[in-house]
């Protein structure tokens, strides 16, 4: 049993801990077996985080409760598997539920962290408990998007989020120093030798009831997180409202759940229950069967059953396709015009989030204005750095502050917090690169949520004097003239800030690259831009009126405008915004290498409609960067 070559291709982030677990090494592989290093290592995950609950975690008493959950790949049954005895001896009460979505098992991680934590547990400040309660937390197997011989596990607590960074990073350290301590390694084989692969029976018997527990808990706060506390019985005027405009244009959906962990979860009940038309296919768990990352051809599937459906039925307007885990999912919509589907760009999925999530927000009364159209309270956006500037316009449109952090989910769900912390309201945060976003009180990306922001922009609409939620937005962006009371989903889109963003999953996204320090290879790069920069401005400027330039860096949840050296930025995020005469952003350029997988990214950002601007900037972006690359 080698530990240490079976650690080789792992990479520990605080977007979590992954690998090729296959058995074969092959990482397309779909055997469900691993190797035995690969189960101690799973164990001794699983006993890192028990003594975190124990020791350094949220404050209780009594035996730690651990709720545990895999999607739908291969190997993760043999995971839990490892997981379960050494959570057990270590003398946790483990909830096993099977096969769930992301949202799902956080869901009821909170559900349960509420019980034990009431309101503390809400906010990412699990402490103090009630007396007596013991600390919740949960483990996730899965490595989301990467292919299906990879595998990975996600930490988090009550509060339904996944570990913050810096408290991920003290775990991992403890993992790597358990790692390097040969006798207990050797204790920890032992150990899962003797327990064998059903052992204990109990926790194996009990997982039918958990993974019911698991259901119910996702769906009501679905519910609670889509529209709002009801304040008692009964529906809140928003999902009323909801309910209504869906009973008189009636809307559809369709699914291609490729075989994901969405396959055993809520969507069809959860749709079917506001009264919109529901289908689905590949919808047989752990069937997957193309790509998993849901971007490009992953969606085409989808985009053929969506013109099927709309042929027999024109209420099936969208679809969606989610990843393995079922927290990510990006969008195929009926483009009327074209009559046919198209396949929505994931910066674009994100802002149709943000428009009908912040018009939700003035329809409510949450956010509202003076007579000079300037916010009386205080509300933000919490994005990645490489989300497009796009989303500058629209929280410019509804007069909220947008806040940016390096890519990683816990990195996005932390700044968020802060803000709170600071007095904003955030509803809407998420990482527009990807697709997708996350509505508070959510700590997760959900593909329900996603469709759901459509479903309400589009059938909350106008009625007698109070407008609906596209009608608030066409005001607010000042193109009230392009309202219409029978608009349709092709209207909405049009109506976005222009924008030409290069896609996360583009080949002229992806680089292999040989410099292993990244600060160094930014400081390289800078020299390059300095350079290409006196060379092309006077184009740049009679072409794409770009008058200078600023860079920021994006380390975790910090961002640093103006910096001077590129290199500042590390491993993180770099981002050179393009300006105009006026000194407003009109493009961008970005850089960072992967946190979860052996890439580095780039990205080109361009506003209007001209597809150009972004081909002759990421161009521009893959020459400089393989330029710094080459040199020594």
């Amino acid at each position: 049993m080698n530990i240490s070559k079976a650690m080789e291709d792992m990479i520990l982030s605080a977007s979590g801990w992954r690998g090729v677990f296959a058995g074969d090494g092959d990482e397309e592989s779909r055997t469900d077996l691993i190797s035995p290093a690969h189960r101690t290592i799973a164990a001794a995950a699983a006993l890192v985080f028990s003594g975190y609950l124990k020791n350094t975690g949220p404050a209780g008493k009594g035996r730690p409760v651990v709720i545990l959950g895999a999607d739908t790949r291969p190997t993760g049954k043999a995971l839990a598997r490892a997981m379960i005895p050494a959570l057990v001896s270590s003398g946790c009460d483990v909830r096993y539920a099977g096969i769930t979505a992301a949202p799902e098992i956080m869901a009821y991680a909170r559900q349960l962290g509420e019980a034990a934590h009431g309101e503390a547990g809400k906010e990412g400040d699990p402490s103090p408990l009630k007396s007596g309660s013991p600390p919740v937390g949960f483990i996730f197997i899965s490595a989301s998007h990467n292919p299906i011989g990879h595998n990975g596990i996600k930490f988090g607590l009550a509060d339904g989020g996944v570990l913050p960074p810096g408290e991920n990073s003290a775990l991992t350290g403890a993992f790597l120093s358990l790692l390097g301590d040969g006798v207990r390694m050797k204790e920890i084989a032992s150990m899962l030798e003797a327990a064998g692969s059903e052992s204990p029976r109990g926790v194996y018997e009990a997982e039918g009831g958990i993974k019911k527990e698991a259901l119910r808990a996702y769906f009501d706060f679905s519910v609670k997180v889509a529209f709002g506390e009801s304040g008692g019985p009964g529906e809140s005027g928003l999902e009323a409202a909801v309910r209504e405009g869906i009973a008189k244009q009636p809307l559809g959906v369709v699914c291609d759940f490729n075989g994901s962990a969405r396959t055993l979860s809520i969507d069809r009940e959860f749709f079917s229950s506001l009264g919109v038309r529901f289908k689905s296919f590949n919808d047989r768990p752990g069937e997957i069967v193309h790509r998993i990352v849901p971007e490009g051809e992953s969606l085409d599937p989808c985009r053929r059953f969506l013109e099927e459906s709309h042929g027999e039925d024109s209420a099936f307007v969208m679809g969606y396709v989610p990843d393995c885990d079922g927290d990510r999912g990006n969008l195929v919509v009926w483009d009327e015009g074209e009559k046919k589907a198209r396949v929505l760009e994931a910066q674009e999925v994100f802002a149709l989030a943000c428009v009908a999530e912040l018009a939700q927000l003035v329809w409510t009364g949450e956010l509202s204005y003076d007579n000079r159209g300037n916010a009386l309270s205080k509300a933000a956006l919490a994005v990645n750095d490489p989300t497009s500037l796009r989303i500058d316009r629209i929280a410019k449109a509804f007069d909220v502050s947008g806040f940016r952090a390096e890519v990683g989910e816990a990195n996005i769900v932390g700044l968020a917090r802060r803000l709170r912390k600071e007095g904003y309201t955030v509803r809407i945060l998420g990482e527009g690169s990807a697709g997708g976003n996350i509505t508070h009180p959510s700590a997760v990306r959900d593909p329900l949520h996603t469709v759901l922001a459509l479903l309400k922009i589009l059938s909350v609409r106008s009625k007698g004097e109070k407008p609906g939620l596209f009608e608030l937005w066409c005001r607010l962006s000042g193109q009230a003239e392009i309202y219409r009371p029978n608009f349709i989903l092709a209207d909405l889109i049009a109506s976005l800030p222009p924008f030409v963003t290069t896609g996360a999953a583009a080949p002229e996204a992806l680089l292999k690259i040989r410099t292993a320090d990244h600060g160094l290879l930014k400081a390289r790069y800078q020299k390059v831009f300095l350079r290409d920069w006196e060379e092309r401005k006077t184009f740049l400027k009679s072409r794409y009126g770009i008058c200078g330039w600023e860079a920021a860096a994006y380390t975790g949840m910090e961002e640093k405008q103006n910096i001077s050296r590129f290199g500042e930025a590390g491993r993180g995020g770099l981002k050179i915004c393009f300006l105009n005469a006026a000194g407003i952003a009109v493009a961008s350029l970005w850089m960072r290498g992967s946190a979860t997988e052996p890439v580095f990214r780039i990205m080109a950002d361009a506003e209007g409609s001209d597809k150009r601007f972004e081909r002759d900037l990421i161009e521009w972006q893959r020459r400089m960067t393989a330029e710094a690359d080459e040199q020594e």
